[in-house]
Formats: C-alpha cells, structure tokens, sequence
C-alpha cells in the first residue's frame, strides 16, 4: 500500500512540476487565495473565478496529456464537472484532508487532489 501511494505521490509531483514549467505565472497559494477573498470588495468573486481557471487548466492538461497517449490523473468520463462545481470541490478537498496542506502550497496541488479523489479512473 505504501508503494502504491508513494507511486501516486509521485506521479502528482511530476504533473505538478509540468504544469509550473508550461504556465508563464506564478501559481497563487492557499494562504494568498485566502487572502484575495478576505481583503478585496470583490475578493471572494475573483477568488472564485480563479479557482474555475485552475479547474479548466487542469482538465485541459489531463485531455492533452491523454492525447500524448499518457496516463491521466483523474477522468471525467461522461460525468458531470462544470465549472460551478469548482469551490466545492476546492473546499471539500482542503476539509477532508486538512492534514495534507499547507497554506503556501498552490492552489492546484489541492484542485489536484480533489478531481483525483472526485474522478477517479475506471478504464
């Protein structure tokens, strides 16, 4: 079992270091994403929208990465996924495994997990 989790572990960590290399931006962390939602009229708006960025750029990166013929981290599969769906699922990720972040991890490792957890691949 812990073979199989450090493999995972893995894996994620070298899809993570892709997406950092392919994107020109810095990925904002927990803590600074917490911290647009609390300081900003606005904030808890823009926070949203980034978080269905994350969650498109993500999707986007697992359908190119299975057009390369490679293995994706997570898979839709016909099921529902819009973009509304993307706090819950940030926040339900950040409550199930509070233990596993910190607050200046990306955004993205968690929205990483959470479409891991939520859309696990069944082929």
């Amino acid at each position: 079992m812990a073979r199989r989790r450090s493999f995972h572990r893995s894996r994620a960590t070298a899809w993570l270091l892709a997406l950092a290399a392919a994107g020109s931006a810095q990925a904002m962390s927990i803590r600074e994403l917490r911290t647009l939602e609390a300081s900003e009229k606005d904030g808890k708006a823009y926070a949203s929208y980034y978080l269905v960025g994350v969650l498109e750029g993500l999707r986007e990166g697992v359908e190119a990465s299975q057009r390369n013929g490679q293995k994706p981290i997570f898979c839709v599969e016909g099921r529902r996924l819009e973009p509304s769906m993307a706090r819950p699922l940030y926040q339900t990720e950040l409550t199930r495994n509070a233990d596993s972040y910190e607050a200046d991890m990306p955004v993205q490792l968690v929205m990483a997990g959470a479409l891991r957890n939520s859309y696990r691949c069944t082929r």
